[in-house]
């Protein structure tokens, strides 16, 4: 039971040394999906602390049947793995509108119509901080929302390119 008990403490010891990296105090630029149609979204993130961060999103989409933009904030945790390595997890969520003709949805009714919605967000991802100010990640992101364009349970995988200042 003493072996146990020092196994234990041995490996929460090591957990909590992994926690204690530094992540970049801002990091700005795009994230690659595919979520509903938002194909690209601006990405900021800002450092809260050692292992915290506040990440922003701003999609918008143009097409010949909508227009439709969508904010998301999330919280996220990140821990380091090895190296530039990190992962990290994250809760928020969003707001959106969407400018869309009705032909697109029900070809009887020909008015304009919009739509504003709002959804929760989890995050879940993988990310590697290069030597040179430049981070990769690759991001599994559920969406569930309210509103006809954002009614159900969507997932969303993205590639995200930010830099570092």
């Amino acid at each position: 039971m003493k072996k146990l008990l020092i196994a234990v403490c041995f490996i929460v010891g090591l957990g909590f040394h992994a926690q204690a990296q530094s992540i970049s105090e801002h990091a700005l630029g795009l994230r690659f999906g595919g979520n509903n149609g938002y194909g690209a979204e601006v990405s900021y993130q800002n450092a809260l602390g050692e292992n915290n961060r506040l990440e922003i999103d701003l999609g918008w989409r143009n097409d010949r049947h909508f227009d439709a933009f969508k904010l998301t904030g999330l919280y996220q945790w990140v821990w380091n793995i090895e190296g530039g390595f990190n992962w990290y997890v994250g809760l928020g969520g969003g707001v959106g509108s969407v400018d869309y003709d009705n032909r697109y949805r029900n070809d009887d009714d020909f008015d304009d119509d919009n739509e504003f919605f709002v959804f929760g967000a989890g995050n879940i991802g993988i990310e590697y901080d290069f030597d040179i100010p430049l981070l990769i990640a690759l991001d599994f992101r559920p969406e569930i929302g309210s509103g006809y364009y954002n009614n159900d349970l969507d997932f969303d995988i993205a590639l995200a390119l930010r830099y570092q200042f």
